[in-house]
């Protein structure tokens, strides 16, 4: 929680005045019983009678001024309160999904897409409502449980001794609970994390759980996580729910010891009977006043236990700033650099060369090697093939030459740089990459292939559109104009694929890397795509990422993955007499007889 204290340094005068206006509300809610006091022992009096309605209707009127100027100050208070929280959850959420955006994909990965939209969205919501609680509460509750104590004192010192006993039990009480609740919220949000997970898993998935009628089994395994998250729910209501009867049993019981002491002492003569009222005011003041900071505990546990976890985050996204180094033991996680470093050659519009040194990739310390001692170099304005089984590595090794991963052993160099020494930008401006998945945001057309070079102009957008062969699309959307679902959803994959292409040419990278970016379309775009890219006006270097044969057989040069290592690096013509691997694919897409085929 320390660490997002600083959220709040914009909002330092509703910090203070918040806490001050309930305490102001609090000061005047302690003279409350002296007034009754007096009210009763006048009443009570025998000569009571005449004169003394002015004297009761003066106590009236103070008790509704007193409630009055408190109900101002509490109102004013939470104003300044509410003030500051929403603020504070405001500049909170805009840094976290900056942090979010700045992780690196094994970070991505490690965290999950279900735990990121749970701290954006309930730890923040948790977060705020403890910074709200706290401003109202922390002085408020202290300043009326120690000034209840000191005006029992004022009464009668030996029964407000009592008040002191009472009051050192309840705060042991209460932080015995708060250290045995605090890691059982934890592991509630943990599972509810796995809640929203599964929730995002089965609601994308739908079609697919209808298609093999595994309804049942997929509810089943909901009812689990829900059962393990509503019995860790109980475990920690059960612990946190103890706060409140526990103090009503405790004052109730110090009640019960003032009220017989208070009637000894009255008919003694020691103390009125309005002051016995007075004293058994402020034990109740003290009880409301601690079922409130009992309410405050559990809340702030529950943000303490929330700012954890959003404060996880931060310390991922720190942990990936600064300068950049080489995975170490096995870690893929080491980011480029965001500042400093060397950059590309800005000058020329050309390609990159780019070279792979024995490089090894493994994305766990404790994961198998994804690559294994990968050894190539690709020359500027170079297409470069790259073709093998599922799961053979093929997306792992692009994923290096934009610095997505790091190498763990060997390296990556782009015009004789080592990508770990290449500034982040410089890198991101000559990369550009066409994922497997077809990504596009709800918008324009022109806005989704501004992302590519922001002040692109709708003639450059066009040809970047007619390179991708996406035209027809465009123009069956009205123009660059025309409107895109969230996710590209009023599109076909085919129609995805291609508008995603074209994001990418837009900002004319020096590197191009299709991965696996056209298997949605057919053999014809797929070719008119493939010849395109060989007459743009001038050469990046291409990375073309496919299971089909058709696409990389045309390139300079291919690379033939099986398991993580290359089984063969040549010509198509080359490979097919080389490399059994290449073979086996291409036959089984073409059959033997047209193994020479264009």
């Amino acid at each position: 929680m320390k660490r997002l204290i600083r959220y709040l340094k914009n909002y330092r005068l509703q910090c203070v005045l918040a806490p001050l206006f309930k305490m102001l509300e609090a000061t005047f809610e302690l003279f409350v019983p002296l007034v009754i006091a007096s009210l009763i022992d006048h009443i009570s009096a025998p000569a009571s009678s005449g004169a003394g309605s002015g004297f009761i209707f003066k106590c009236f009127a103070l008790l509704i001024a007193l409630g009055v100027v408190g109900l101002i100050s509490s109102c004013t208070a939470q104003f300044f309160a509410a003030r500051a929280a929403t603020g504070f959850s405001r500049e909170l959420r805009h840094d976290l999904f900056k942090s979010l955006l700045s992780l690196n994909h094994s970070q991505i990965d490690n965290l999950g897409t279900s735990t990121m939209i749970t701290r954006m969205t309930a730890d923040v919501n948790t977060a705020q409502n403890g910074v709200n609680m706290f401003l109202r509460l922390f002085l408020r509750s202290p300043f009326i449980v120690a000034g209840a104590v000191i005006m029992a004192f004022t009464i009668d010192a030996k029964s407000a001794l009592a008040f002191l006993v009472v009051v050192a039990i309840l705060f042991a009480a209460v932080g015995l609970i708060m250290k045995l609740n605090i890691p059982m919220l934890k592991k509630v949000q943990s599972r509810l994390d796995r809640i929203l997970g599964l929730t995002r898993e089965n609601l994308s998935g739908a079609r697919v759980i209808r298609a093999f009628t595994v309804e049942e089994d997929r509810q089943k395994v909901f009812e689990n996580a829900n059962s393990e998250l509503v019995t860790g729910q109980i475990r920690a209501g059960r612990i946190s729910g103890l706060l409140n009867p526990l103090t009503y049993v405790i004052i109730n019981l110090a009640i019960v010891v003032l009220i017989r002491t208070g009637y000894i002492q009255v008919s003694r003569g020691m103390l009125t009977t309005g002051q016995v009222v007075a004293l058994y005011n402020y034990m109740s003041q003290i009880l409301l006043e601690l079922i409130k900071f009992a309410n405050l505990v559990v809340t702030i546990n529950r943000a303490a236990a929330s700012a954890d976890r959003i404060s996880a985050v931060f310390a991922l996204s720190d942990g990936g700033s600064g300068d950049p180094v080489k995975a170490e033991s096995g870690d893929s996680t080491a980011t480029v650099k965001t500042e400093g470093g060397r950059t590309l050659d800005t000058e020329s519009s050309d390609g990159c060369s780019v070279e792979f040194k024995d490089v090894c990739l493994r994305y766990h310390k404790e994961a198998d090697e994804s690559l294994s001692h990968i050894s190539f170099k690709a020359e500027a304005g170079e297409t470069i093939g790259i073709i093998g089984g599922t799961g053979s590595g093929k997306t792992s090794l692009v994923n290096l030459i934009p610095g997505y991963y790091h190498a763990t052993g060997g390296e990556v160099l782009i015009d004789g740089i080592p990508v770990a020494d290449l500034n982040g930008r410089s890198l991101k401006a000559a990369v550009g990459t066409v994922p497997q998945k077809a990504v596009l945001f709800a918008g324009t057309i022109a806005d989704n292939l501004r992302w590519g070079k922001a002040d692109a102009t709708d003639e450059e957008l066009m040809d970047a559109v007619r390179v991708a062969v996406a035209e027809d699309v465009v123009n069956a959307k009205g123009g660059l104009g025309g409107k895109l679902e969230a996710g590209g959803r009023n599109l076909s994959g085919g129609q995805r694929q291609r508008l995603t292409i074209a994001r990418a040419l837009v900002g004319r990278p020096r590197i191009l890397i299709l991965d696996d970016s056209s298997s949605a379309l057919d053999n014809v775009t797929d070719r008119k795509l493939r010849d395109n890219l060989k007459d743009l006006g001038y050469k990046p270097t291409v990375f073309i990422v496919s299971q089909r044969s058709a696409s990389v057989r045309d390139a300079d040069k291919i690379i033939v993955l099986d398991d993580g290592e290359v089984a063969g690096i040549g010509t198509h013509t080359e490979l097919m007499g080389s490399c059994d691997v290449y073979r086996e694919i291409y036959e089984s897409q073409f059959g033997k007889e047209d193994e020479h085929g264009a």
